[in-house]
């Protein structure tokens, strides 16, 4: 059996969770004051999220990059894949923000999209 340990992310509280997991799976969660605590625990001892967050190059604008986000949470275990395709990505100014970079990221079926504007130079 496995034991460990996390502070919960998902409000300021900061919870310390216990959990318990044999073979891969998760038998307990306890220390959480909240369902979401629960649910984090489970997710991130099971298969870790991240929203990510980087820069793509952008051409013909006054600026050289462009700021993106991941429209939701991607495992974190194909960060790597995920940026790997950001390299190669490129944008044309004018940019909006929410604009859409890359449609499925890492296969992930998250859209990359743009988190601000960017004029033509």
């Amino acid at each position: 059996m496995e034991d460990r340990e996390l502070v919960c992310v998902c409000c300021p509280r900061g919870c310390r969770i216990h959990v318990q997991m044999e073979d891969g799976k998760v038998l307990s969660v306890a220390g959480n004051s909240c369902p979401k605590g629960d649910a984090y625990a489970r997710q991130e001892c099971i298969r870790p999220m991240r929203i990510l967050t980087t820069t793509v190059r952008a051409e013909g604008g006054i600026h050289r990059v462009c700021p993106v986000i991941s429209a939701s949470e991607i495992p974190l275990d194909l960060m790597k894949e995920a940026m790997d395709e950001v390299r190669t990505a490129k944008v044309t100014t004018p940019v909006k923000e929410g604009q859409v970079i890359l449609k499925d990221l890492a296969g992930t079926g998250v859209a990359l999209v743009a988190s601000r504007s960017l004029e033509r130079a």
